[in-house]
């Protein structure tokens, strides 16, 4: 898996379907095929980036 953010594969699996960009501190999950990112905001809830990427580089394992 590439996170569609930076194009980096240092990426840590923290739950079931969930993902952790080391390399640009982004969430990711994947439902359905496709990955949703996120952004975590410093109270600990989630904002959605997925309006930044097209969908094509939204899919998983592209």
């Amino acid at each position: 898996m590439k996170c569609p953010n930076c194009r980096s594969k240092d990426i840590g699996k923290i739950g079931v379907n969930q993902y952790y960009c080391w390399n640009c501190f982004i969430e990711l999950s994947v439902a359905d095929g496709m990955i949703n990112t996120h952004q975590v905001e410093e109270d600990g809830s989630l904002s959605s980036l997925d309006d930044l990427f097209e969908e094509n580089d939204r899919m998983f394992g592209m």
